[in-house]
């Protein structure tokens, strides 16, 4: 049968998870506390007050769940390493049991045909390093990361090929530093805001120079962020334009810093006197070259064209925009293509992957004991059709990546937020396909929207 969505041959299909919404195991052989442990505990700042001390048990159940990823019929896994797992100090000394871990779950998606895509943070940045530094506000933490990439490097490269070195920058350093959302939950004023900003890029950079020079065999070597993606109100010469301009500008601290290797001037000027402090050397190791970009994609910017200095206005949502289950889960499928397209056209990049793209339902177990999540259905299968259109008129998307493999511990929502293939009974454990799981392991098996 032949589809009219089909994808090219060697695309390549997968899931994604966080080593903290899925592990468990908190104190479990010799692993540390990071800063999610530590917010979770401050009344108030989670739902339910609840914390990720058992998630879903991956720690002990991840050969269930690799069975469950050849059921679909993946190719590959991206999951995160715990930094406070493999260095409780956060420096200093490995953690063997730690490192143990990641050995068999690397070996068991090994055996079962599945490709190991390794996150070396997720934002579980280890509690010792927010007390001894201040975690991101100093430079030394930076420094330290790229150690920790280093060693877990020389550990696991001679069987891991794909390294991506952070997920999602605004995500722990304005969240977590300026908006008092995310761990550590402070409120800084922008010129520490900035400087916290430069040390995240910075980690990255020293990261991606680390993985090189420690790897036993050739790394592929990216990053996974969510940028802003702009998609142009109507598609016309001028809008287009101006989505152009708009990805430029409003990532312009994190994916265009690395993508350019120098910050753009705009930022500079509009920051002014809280410019962030560069070191020499600093925007060198933060451009260091890349393999491959991946984009975590869930919600759209629409942009137009504007008579101003920046060439672009960003449109407001009206009230009455379509959501999921979540108050910025906006619906826009054409992420999937103009975020791809934006990418390859500003900065040339040859290889894009989709690394985190799906949402939140409110799923329930229907009497006969199925999911059926409809929403979630609709949302892949618009979202694959645009990332159709990308590889059709010869954008280099070369993989995608659904959020996220089972329903786990959705940081400040604890579990009130569902973004699984998988239904997770939090009480047993067990897991159960929904209906938007069988969709997936239709269009894996045949290369395919269906």
């Amino acid at each position: 049968m032949k589809h009219a969505y089909a994808f090219p041959q060697g695309f390549v299909w997968g899931c994604a998870t966080a080593a903290y919404q899925v592990e468990g195991a908190a104190r479990e052989d010799g692993r540390g506390p990071s800063i999610w442990d530590t917010f979770c505990r401050q009344p108030g700042r989670i739902a339910m007050d609840q914390t990720g001390d058992v998630a879903v048990d991956q720690y002990h159940r991840y050969q269930e769940d690799v069975q469950l990823m050849r059921w679909l019929g993946v190719g590959a896994y991206r999951f995160s390493v715990s930094w406070p797992r493999v260095l409780p100090a956060g420096t200093g000394r490995a953690n063997r049991k730690g490192l143990a871990y990641y050995d068999r779950l690397v070996d068991a998606l090994l055996a079962a045909g599945i490709a190991p895509w390794l996150t070396f943070f997720h934002w579980d940045l280890p509690q010792a390093l927010q007390d001894r530094w201040g975690g991101w506000e100093a430079r030394a933490t930076a420094t330290a990361f790229a150690d920790y990439v280093a060693l877990v490097t020389r550990h696991l490269s001679d069987r891991v090929s794909h390294f991506f070195t952070v997920n999602e920058f605004g995500c722990f350093t304005d969240a977590g530093y300026a908006d008092d959302t995310f761990p550590p939950g402070k409120r800084l004023g922008r010129r520490e805001r900035n400087q916290v900003r430069h040390h995240g890029v910075l980690a990255h950079g020293l990261a991606v120079q680390a993985i090189r020079a420690n790897a036993v065999q050739k790394p592929w070597v990216g990053l996974a962020e969510n940028a802003q993606i702009p998609v142009p109100v109507i598609e016309t010469p001028e809008h287009i334009a101006a989505a152009h301009q708009a990805m430029r500008r409003l990532n312009a601290p994190f994916l265009t810093a690395v993508m350019e290797g120098r910050y753009h001037e705009a930022y500079l000027e509009e920051e002014g006197e809280n410019a962030p402090v560069v070191a020499p050397g600093d925007m060198e190791a933060i451009g260091s070259p890349l393999d491959f970009v991946g984009l975590n994609m869930y919600a759209p910017t629409y942009v137009r064209a504007a008579d101003s200095s920046s060439g672009f206005a960003v449109v407001p949502h009206p009230e009455s925009y379509p959501r999921l289950h979540m108050p910025w889960l906006y619906l826009g499928p054409q992420i999937a293509y103009w975020g791809p397209r934006l990418v390859w056209e500003i900065w040339k990049v040859e290889d894009v992957r989709i690394t985190e793209n799906g949402c939140a339902s409110a799923d329930r177990l229907a009497p006969d004991g199925e999911v059926y999540d409809t929403d979630r259905v609709m949302y892949l299968r618009n979202h694959l059709i645009a990332a159709h259109r990308a590889v059709s008129e010869g954008v280099p998307l070369k993989g995608y990546f659904v959020w996220s493999l089972l329903d786990n511990f959705e940081w400040c929502w604890g579990t009130t937020r569902r973004f699984g293939l998988f239904y997770v009974n939090y009480t047993t454990q067990q897991r159960l396909p929904k209906l938007s799981a069988k969709l997936y392991r239709q269009i894996i098996a045949g290369n395919a929207v269906v």
